[in-house]
């Protein structure tokens, strides 16, 4: 299956982007969550499309749902995998292997507020994250592919938010009950 389409719109887009950068600035689709009861929560998107979310059984919820850090590792694979694939239409390499795999290590105190040993909060964010790629693409380098690979991942919108931790604004609005 060819690329050319891909590549194309990426040109095209490129080249209005060169004309006009300002173009390039825009507000990403929001995600709203509602919670549902007890550990679970709807994440919805405008166009209505909607994911439930639910903790583990040993954290209280049901665990017949995703947790809501799968979908932050999801989001990290899943979009490292489209920017590497993106990377490879422009270079006009057809990829017959694209796997990327987000993990993490996480510490459940942080969530629940709790100190090390030290008596310092541990974070309730994972402490670290690692993305294995597996490609292939047939008479392409290994070395090529590499490059590839870390190209795209430099590029990556939710990779780059993790790698610069990213600020975040919270804004409380409190509802009469």
């Amino acid at each position: 299956m060819t690329t050319q389409h891909i590549a194309t719109a990426l040109q095209r887009v490129e080249a209005v982007l060169q004309r006009r950068p300002e173009t390039g600035l825009h507000d990403d689709a929001p995600a709203s969550a509602r919670w549902e009861g007890n550990t679970r929560v709807t994440a919805s998107h405008a166009n209505g499309m909607q994911l439930a979310t639910d903790m583990p059984t040993e954290l209280g919820g049901t665990g017949d749902q995703v947790t809501p850090g799968w979908l932050f590792r999801a989001g990290v694979a899943s979009c490292a995998a489209t920017s590497i694939a993106l990377a490879a239409a422009t270079d006009g390499i057809a990829l017959s292997l694209l796997e990327v795999r987000a993990t993490s290590r996480s510490d459940v105190r942080g969530l629940l507020g709790m100190a090390d040993a030290n008596g310092a909060i541990v974070g309730a964010g994972p402490f670290d994250m690692q993305l294995q790629v597996r490609i292939a693409a047939l008479g392409v380098a290994a070395a090529h592919l590499r490059a590839l690979v870390e190209r795209g991942c430099s590029r990556s919108p939710i990779p780059n938010a993790v790698t610069r931790a990213t600020p975040l604004a919270l804004l409380i609005e409190v509802e009469a009950a």
